[in-house]
């Protein structure tokens, strides 16, 4: 298994919520069922993947800060290290740990996102995808 630290936290210097996002990375789909119960063995609970996540298994510890609104302390995806969904999340990454200037962009998208969505944390992932959509049109064309 492999375990590469993405999202906002892992880029040094942006504002980020307070949530670590990682990717868990299994060779064979086969594993993915018993990986996801050994991590649900460790208080994590499935959630809803993504759209950007593919085929992967969202597995995430929640903070509660309301009974009805869990705000997870941790997100892990777990999926093949071999799909596209792992490519593309770690080549942001290392997109934006490598370009100061695309990072500042990201952080400034992000907190007017937030703003303008009044911390609404679902329309704020939409408004992130769209960032995202077009960082790897960007970096496809690099």
């Amino acid at each position: 298994m492999d375990v590469v630290h993405i999202g906002s936290t892992s880029i040094s210097g942006l504002i980020a919520r307070p949530t670590i996002d990682v990717l868990a990375g299994v060779n064979d789909i086969a594993m993915m069922e018993s990986a996801a119960l050994l991590i649900e063995g460790l208080n994590y609970r499935r959630s809803e993947t993504p759209d950007w996540a593919g085929a992967a298994i969202m597995l995430s510890k929640p903070r509660y800060v309301t009974p009805d609104q869990p705000d997870p302390t941790h997100c892990v995806y777990l999926m093949q290290t071999s799909t596209p969904a792992w490519t593309q999340a770690v080549s942001i990454r290392d997109y934006l740990r490598q370009n100061a200037e695309s990072a500042l962009d990201f952080e400034e998208a992000k907190v007017r996102r937030w703003r303008s969505g009044e911390g609404d944390l679902q329309q704020y992932e939409a408004d992130k995808a769209i960032f995202f959509a077009h960082l790897i049109d960007q970096i496809d064309a690099s």
